[in-house]
């Protein structure tokens, strides 16, 4: 943010081994899209509603309970149709410090170019071109209150459809590069890889790892998925959105009844533990996870 430097010294809580950052969860998460209206209905689906929109990009928020999807349609952030995870950002306790520390441990800097009344969040490069914002502003005082213009008559704050909250972000990675993705969020983030026999969800392939967070609500997940042997397509990218729930059937009903379709065959299918959406503009899905956290 362009008045990073002008902010009070770091404090000393910052040195948690365990949470080097002072992660406490996703701020928001960011498709890129050349067809933002499609996108915005498959989102509608699943719960969303367009709260506001930027004040000089083509670029829409949408909200559910304590969760933020942007809606890129920048004419030079979004050059293709298929709808991409393009960013994640990660509330932090010091954004000046968290990207101060990322930095001496190797992470490759994004260059940003705010324009007038616009905010600088730092960020560094993420898998496949992905960016990773780091944000302290979420509290009474957001990014969005600077950035943004609220749609008028639109609830603010919409409730989360069936408790759906953030559970994880699945990362698709190249053939044998699992360590070097677990060493990369590990050395930055302070992640931790989880035992093989834990899983959760449907979906139970590949590594996952779980972010630290200041508040054990906020945590997320990480899942690293290899492709397979006969795999076409070996590009590195954040696949999907792992969204938690406290009941999976009582949610799959709900979004059902939003427009919603699940996947339903022999290899994935509704059950307690989760559910897969179908696939929507190419790209987009989403994954239920059985998750009490609320």
């Amino acid at each position: 943010m362009s008045d990073l430097l002008a902010r009070e010294p770091l404090q000393d809580s910052y040195s948690d081994d365990a949470n080097p950052l002072g992660l406490d969860g996703v701020e928001f998460i960011e498709y890129a899209t050349s067809q933002p209206q499609a996108l915005g209905n498959v989102l509608e689906m699943m719960g969303f509603r367009p709260v506001a929109r930027h004040r000089s990009r083509e670029v829409l928020l949408y909200r559910q309970g304590g969760m933020n999807i942007i809606v890129n349609a920048h004419p030079m952030e979004a050059p293709s149709t298929v709808p991409t995870i393009s960013a994640v950002a990660l509330r932090v306790r010091d954004a000046r410090a968290a990207y101060r520390h990322v930095l001496e441990r190797g992470a490759w800097e994004v260059p940003t170019h705010p324009e007038a009344m616009e905010l600088n969040i730092p960020a560094i490069h993420g898998v496949g071109g992905s960016r990773i914002y780091f944000v302290d502003r979420w509290r009474e005082f957001s990014i969005y209150d600077v950035d943004f213009i609220k749609i008028p008559a639109v609830e603010q704050n919409p409730p989360a459809t069936a408790g759906l909250h953030f559970f994880g972000i699945v990362q698709y990675i190249g053939v044998g590069r699992g360590y070097d993705w677990i060493e990369f969020y590990k050395e930055l983030f302070g992640t931790a890889l989880i035992p093989d026999e834990q899983r959760f969800g449907i979906m139970p392939s590949g590594k996952l790892l779980r972010a630290p967070a200041v508040e054990a609500a906020n945590r997320f997940m990480l899942q690293l998925v290899e492709p397979e042997a006969d795999s076409f397509s070996r590009e590195e990218r954040l696949q999907r959105l792992g969204l938690g729930v406290p009941d999976v059937l009582a949610a799959v009903r709900a979004l059902r009844a939003l427009g919603m379709e699940f996947v339903e065959t022999e290899a994935a299918h509704t059950e307690k533990r989760g559910a897969l959406s179908k696939t929507y503009l190419g790209g987009v899905v989403f994954e239920l996870v059985h998750s009490e956290q609320a």
